[in-house]
């Protein structure tokens, strides 16, 4: 049965002349991968009242079967993804030559579980194998093999995402092997943005970058210092030594003073806290009352019977 019967957006061909975007493309798989990883989660949520590694042994295959589950709800059966679908985008047989839309043949979406499913579990599969079993000769030879294919493998993936860079089309092996290509599920609408909303997304961005140069220049605990120096009792010095011993709480931290030093008011700090704070701070101010760092003298603190 023809898929494309009854659907007018892919009787004339132009969603599949129109080019996807290269990162529509790379956004799919980013989406399919976290797709995979929350199924994964889900599953194993399942099993979280088990013995700890139960899952363990069969992980690969359990993984594999996953997939193959989406697999069979996406590409064979819609010929896209979950994130293509998402995308508005799905795969085209590029092997035909007609004009218009042709879906993944029969072969071509088996291949392409075999060529993704089959390869992932192969990895985590002979990674496992290979631990269990005794340094062989046999052994070692196959996991040499298997390691010199690995590195042909990611080599030839880089020059086909070079080339994907150029060209646009085919962003795995897998696609171009299959001659698989990712196209629009619908035709594109033109997009219409007015001047006043761009003006106003220039603006917002400009205010946003101007914000961030200039929150890592403002000293924000001198500017609250400030602040609540307007609204502190005003005192005479002589006298703030004694004052501070009766403190129970440092400046800083809030917490009970340890080792407590004054830098010269009525307030008390710990003094881990505003040794660190005065080096990272050479301006350091009294946090309460606005008062600068004039010396700093231990305190004797004095607990009045209950």
């Amino acid at each position: 049965m023809d898929e494309t019967r009854g659907d007018p957006s892919m009787e004339d061909g132009s969603s599949a002349a129109t080019p996807v975007l290269r990162i529509s493309q790379l956004d799919a798989f980013e989406l399919d991968t976290a797709l995979e990883q929350l199924v994964w989660s889900q599953f194993t949520q399942c099993f979280q009242h088990f013995k700890p590694g139960h899952l363990t042994p069969f992980e690969p295959e359990l993984k594999a079967l996953l997939q193959l589950l989406l697999w069979r709800f996406t590409i064979y059966s819609q010929s896209a993804t979950v994130g293509q679908s998402l995308l508005n985008i799905r795969y085209k047989n590029d092997l035909s030559q007609a004009q218009r839309y042709r879906p993944m043949s029969r072969s071509q979406k088996l291949w392409f579980a075999l060529c993704t499913i089959g390869e992932k579990w192969l990895k985590e599969r002979s990674h496992s194998l290979f631990l269990t079993r005794p340094a062989e000769s046999a052994v070692h030879k196959a996991r040499h093999a298997l390691s010199f294919l690995n590195g042909f493998a990611k080599v030839a993936s880089l020059l086909n995402f070079f080339l994907f860079l150029q060209k646009g089309r085919f962003p795995t092996l897998s696609e171009r092997f299959l001659g698989v290509r990712a196209v629009f599920s619908r035709p594109q609408g033109v997009r219409d943005i007015g001047f006043q909303y761009m003006n106003r997304e220039l603006l917002w961005h400009g205010f946003a970058e101007f914000l961030i140069f200039l929150f890592p220049l403002v000293n924000t605990r001198k500017l609250k210092a400030s602040v609540c120096s307007l609204f502190a009792p005003l005192d005479g010095q002589g006298g703030r030594a004694t004052e501070a011993a009766h403190c129970t709480e440092c400046a800083l931290c809030g917490e009970w003073p340890t080792m407590p030093h004054t830098i010269g008011c009525r307030h008390a700090f710990c003094y881990y806290c505003v040794k660190s704070h005065a080096i990272a701070d050479m301006y350091l101010s009294c946090p309460k009352c606005g008062s600068e760092v004039r010396s700093l003298e231990p305190v004797k603190m004095h607990i009045q019977p209950v």
